[in-house]
């Protein structure tokens, strides 16, 4: 009998495909948003449309806004459904190591080459990219079964310099909740705590009265 052993492109391509997304038919929703932040709390509205244009609402603090953007912005660019041909179509894919876990690490040639991920279960459990100048590496530790792919739940992120390998700013570990809506699972709270030099910051957003738009 011959074992047949799945090329890294494909092992990548069936996790890529086993993200959740929304599809053509999204509407779009609203939602009230609870920002809390270092003992402040600040309260507005946002809003995604059909195509994923979003804008945040009644928050007249700079600094918090900016950061519910970057949140609303980071929601609105992971669930566009987006083909493996488009994303990856010249990137090349080789097998790395396989770790404790039974996570593969698959190696990224091409476009994209310098960049890797790990692989377990058709979920990626470790990105590691080049992105406008630094490189992120985001470790996800548990997900969340939609029964349409999976979504993140609880994951860190950290930021090097791609030339001195320096880390830049503190370890996140994120916390995500979801509900569905209609026929769609929507974010309506994220946590985020970033220890920096010993010292903690914990953000919440909370999104509230998630209303499908039309």
């Amino acid at each position: 009998m011959t074992v047949t052993q799945i090329s890294a492109q494909e092992l990548f391509r069936a996790a890529y495909q086993n993200r959740y997304t929304w599809d053509e038919n999204f509407p779009g929703y609203s939602a009230d948003i609870t920002y809390k932040y270092d003992g402040q709390v600040f309260t507005g509205k946002i809003r995604i449309d059909a195509n994923l244009k979003w804008e945040v609402l009644q928050i007249e603090d700079l600094l918090a806004k900016k950061a519910i953007e970057g949140q609303v912005w980071e929601i609105a660019v992971h669930r566009v459904r987006r083909s493996f041909e488009q994303t990856h179509g010249e990137n090349t894919f080789t097998y790395g190591e396989t770790d404790e876990t039974g996570a593969v690490e698959i190696f990224l040639g091409g476009k994209s080459a310098g960049d890797k991920y790990k692989v377990r279960n058709d979920v990626v459990t470790l990105v590691h990219r080049h992105i406008h100048g630094v490189v992120v590496t985001i470790n996800t530790f548990s997900i969340h079964e939609t029964g349409a792919g999976y979504l993140s739940n609880t994951y860190d992120a950290v930021y090097h310099d791609p030339q001195t390998g320096i880390q830049k700013g503190g370890l996140s570990e994120f916390t995500d909740e979801y509900e569905k809506v209609g026929n769609y699972y929507i974010l309506n709270r994220r946590e985020i705590r970033t220890e920096t030099d010993g010292n903690l910051s914990v953000q919440e957003f909370i999104f509230s009265n998630l209303e499908l738009l039309g």
